[in-house]
């Protein structure tokens, strides 16, 4: 009785959230294989097919709570790689991952995280996605502008040569970030790797050769 008014409760969008998890061959894989979300497959087929993290890399992961991504990216730069990651949201530890829980748009967080890292970056990885509205719009416009807070930092911190790996969603404005990042890096391209939902608006952006330094000197 008690779960037939639990169904009742739950809005349109909850229960289609909830019968695609149920549904999701990657949500089962995900606990099979003891994976903090299905998100991690996302970024392991986009690696397997560009081999961004390399063993020794020094990866930034915004966005990273619960950890899909960062769990994915200290196994493959293992054994002298470094994983910083950040999260607004409170994230369980992860062995070799150092992880500082602040919202990423917070004025001090850019900084902090260039301390942390002691460095600079060979990748800059971003699933962060704002809380849905329910309205597509303003959904897109939110998450594009963490898009751009993103792809600031990672001009900031990338070595030469390194890439930045970022989430988008289509929607037409994505278009002006693509141009800005064509000026700073030596390839450009929207990815979608098989575990990103068909369906979904979804898009992930990949810049890769790093170039920003050698621009500004010119």
């Amino acid at each position: 009785m008690a779960k037939l008014k639990r169904e009742k409760r739950r809005t349109p969008s909850s229960r289609a959230w909830l019968e695609r998890q149920i549904s999701d061959p990657y949500v089962a894989r995900a606990k099979r294989e003891g994976l903090r979300s299905r998100a991690a497959f996302k970024l392991a087929e986009i690696d397997d097919k560009y081999r961004l993290l390399r063993p020794g890399a020094r990866v930034v992961d915004l966005g990273a709570a619960p950890g899909g991504w960062s769990e994915i990216a200290v196994q493959r730069v293992a054994p002298h790689g470094r994983v910083i990651a950040i999260d607004i949201l409170e994230m369980k530890p992860i062995r070799g991952v150092e992880f500082l829980q602040l919202d990423f748009l917070d004025a001090t967080a850019p900084e902090r995280l260039r301390v942390m890292l002691g460095g600079k970056a060979d990748i800059v990885l971003s699933d962060m996605a704002a809380n849905a509205s329910g309205h597509r719009q303003t959904d897109h416009l939110r998450i594009m502008a963490l898009a751009e807070a993103a792809a600031d930092f990672a001009r900031a911190v990338l070595r030469d040569g390194g890439s930045f790996l970022c989430k988008v969603l289509q929607g037409g404005t994505q278009a002006a970030l693509l141009s800005e990042l064509k000026r700073d890096f030596a390839s450009v391209k929207h990815v979608k790797p098989p575990a990103s939902r068909s369906g979904s608006a979804e898009l992930y952006l990949l810049a890769r050769g790093f170039r920003g330094h050698a621009t500004k000197a010119d």
